[in-house]
């Protein structure tokens, strides 16, 4: 599932924009899954629970955002399954359980999603062709997002190493 150089019409913008709603809803999930551990945990970490509750409304956030874009798209859109899939055999591989702690897991899924988002701004200004959407209102809301996922690894990471 790699962005590619450039993105050269609609339809893969708009499949490179479901990636990333997929994307959003995968760290949206693992944050909410993180958040209903900690009611197991015998003391809770205001913290954590703090940076988790965050994450999860920052994701539905940039989800609404990307859907927005793609419905100005005029082009049809790639099967919701398609895209699990594609995501799911990038980033799928791994569970929640699979990291020692939550801050790890957190640190992962937000480094995704910035280099995700990296990734797509740098084919979109490397691009030539022309979209359905003004193409620097797209890449301004996909800054916006980038430097929110960057603003959650420095987060998390300042939190890593307060502990």
């Amino acid at each position: 599932m790699s962005v590619g150089h450039r993105v050269t019409s609609d339809h893969q913008l708009a499949r490179l924009l479901q990636i990333g709603i997929v994307l959003e809803e995968v760290v949206e999930a693992r944050s909410y899954h993180h958040y209903q551990s900690l009611d197991d945990a015998p003391a809770l970490d205001s913290e954590i629970e703090s940076l988790l509750e965050h994450a999860a409304a920052e994701s539905a956030r940039h989800r609404k955002r990307l859907e927005e874009l793609v419905d100005e798209l005029d082009a049809e859109s790639v099967p919701f399954e398609e895209i699990e899939t594609l995501v799911e055999a990038q980033y799928g591989s791994t569970e929640p359980e699979d990291f020692d702690d939550i801050l790890y897991d957190q640190l992962c899924n937000e480094e995704t999603a910035y280099k995700f988002y990296d990734d797509l701004i740098g084919a979109l200004r490397a691009s030539d062709a022309t979209f359905g959407i003004d193409r620097d209102r797209l890449i301004d809301v996909l800054v916006e997002i980038r430097e929110e996922e960057a603003e959650g690894v420095e987060e998390v990471t300042k939190l890593m190493n307060n502990r």
